[in-house]
């Protein structure tokens, strides 16, 4: 390719949720300048909190994302009952980690075959993916309504539970209603094999680098809810220290805030985070089917989480069929827990990583200061590093190619900016120093 002047344009990128723009400019064959611009508006979340009671932000939160509300409902369910120095009975601990479960497989059944696996084998969409790998897709599909069962059996619907509240839930479900859901976990888990091995034979890219993996980790079991944050150098603190240590910061190219550690650099969040710091705390038979396709206990190149994601989501599905096997009904199904003034603040591992939660509140319980960091403004300035070294290495690649690979290392995220389904207008441009 021309290293003089080349401009890409892609006007709208399907399978990544949001709005935005990314400009890459390279000067001299070097790449001097790489935005990830995204312009959509800002939705004051935080804002509409402040004034309501200590028993809303559940319902409010999940309105932030229709396919990882449980997340944004977990962690503001836990960081409302930090405040109140109030911990679940364990029944009520278990149906949340089950009802977790359901958001990861479905998340990750939705990203790994409708938004990711398309790229790897040269197709423009699900839909051109469907009629070469009709099997696989039906699979998916499968897979996916899997994990909404589990969210409606436990959360009331799949889109925006309504049976999630501070404290527990609204009701709990009966072992009868649960133990309905195990031949399609079966069925899935089943499946759930063969899309890793699937996954593990696509064409991979290197895009290897000594990231910072940042997650939760409890040490008996590989984390959804519970955990102190972590990090792969080093990081151990409460999750009431988050902002202590990682902090979010206004760029001028973007409506998105970016996070980046206080100590210097920046963090990457997700499933290949929660592997590196947890892979040891994973069952036999995960561990076994992960040497199987080549995966070790860490994964540093960003293409390869497609493997990770589809291991995470065998993980899951074993994990429910573990929980519904146990699953006594919690009486009552919500403990309570009264307003009082003070802060708190929780984390857990939504499908993309780690989401934090704190809200300060009155004596009343009227909430007057609430922060939300989501995953995706974490991963950010990581996804733009990204950008700039594969861009960097790959200046070889024809425009088409490179623009492909462009989209594709973003997509490596999953990114959520919002719940939009378009996001990327790419602009690579080429000069030479007058």
């Amino acid at each position: 390719m021309s290293h003089r002047s080349v401009r890409l344009n892609v006007p709208v990128l399907a399978r990544v949720e949001g709005e935005g723009a990314m400009h890459v400019e390279v000067t001299d064959g070097e790449v001097t300048d790489v935005r990830l611009e995204i312009y959509e508006p800002p939705r004051f979340f935080e804002a509409f909190l402040r004034g309501r009671a200590w028993t809303e932000p559940a319902d409010i939160t999940a309105r932030i994302c229709g396919i990882c509300p449980v997340a944004y409902q977990m962690s503001a369910c836990r960081a409302v009952e930090r405040l109140g120095g109030i911990r679940v009975d364990d029944e009520i601990g278990e149906l949340r980690r089950l009802l977790y479960c359901g958001e990861w497989i479905a998340s990750h059944g939705l990203h790994i075959g409708f938004l990711h696996a398309p790229d790897f084998l040269g197709f423009h969409s699900g839909f051109d993916l469907a009629a070469d790998h009709p099997d696989m897709v039906e699979g998916l599909l499968h897979l996916k309504r899997t994990g909404n069962r589990i969210m409606e059996a436990i959360g009331g619907r799949a889109i925006h539970p309504i049976n999630i509240r501070v404290g527990g839930f609204h009701r709990a479900p009966t072992i009868s209603e649960l133990e309905d859901l195990v031949p399609d976990l079966e069925e899935s888990r089943t499946f759930a094999i063969e899309l890793v091995r699937w996954t593990a034979g696509f064409d991979f890219p290197d895009l290897s680098h000594d990231y910072e993996f940042v997650s939760i980790r409890n040490g008996e079991r590989y984390p959804f809810i519970e955990g102190r944050v972590v990090s792969n150098r080093g990081l151990d603190i409460d999750q009431a220290e988050f902002e202590d240590h990682i902090v979010e910061d206004q760029v001028a190219h973007s409506t998105a805030l970016h996070g980046r550690l206080r100590t210097g650099g920046w963090c990457h969040v997700g499933p290949l985070a929660r592997w590196a710091n947890n892979a040891d705390l994973l069952p036999g038979d995960v561990i076994d089917l992960a040497a199987e396709v080549g995966i070790g206990p860490t994964v540093t190149n960003p293409f390869r989480s497609i493997i990770v994601r589809s291991l995470e989501t065998f993980f899951a599905l074993d994990e429910a069929l573990r929980l519904i096997d146990r699953y006594r009904p919690p009486v009552p199904a919500a403990v309570n827990v009264p307003p009082r003034a003070g802060a708190g603040a929780a984390i857990t591992e939504a499908p993309r990583g780690v989401l934090y939660h704190r809200y300060r509140t009155e004596a009343d319980g009227t909430i007057t200061e609430a922060r939300i960091i989501p995953p995706t403004s974490q991963n950010l300035p990581t996804i733009e590093a990204d950008l700039r070294r594969f861009v960097t290495g790959h200046l070889d690649l024809d425009r088409a190619e490179l623009e492909h690979r462009c989209e594709q290392v973003i997509r490596n995220y999953d990114p959520c900016i919002s719940c939009a389904t378009h996001f990327l207008d790419l602009t690579i441009e080429h000069r030479t120093r007058s």
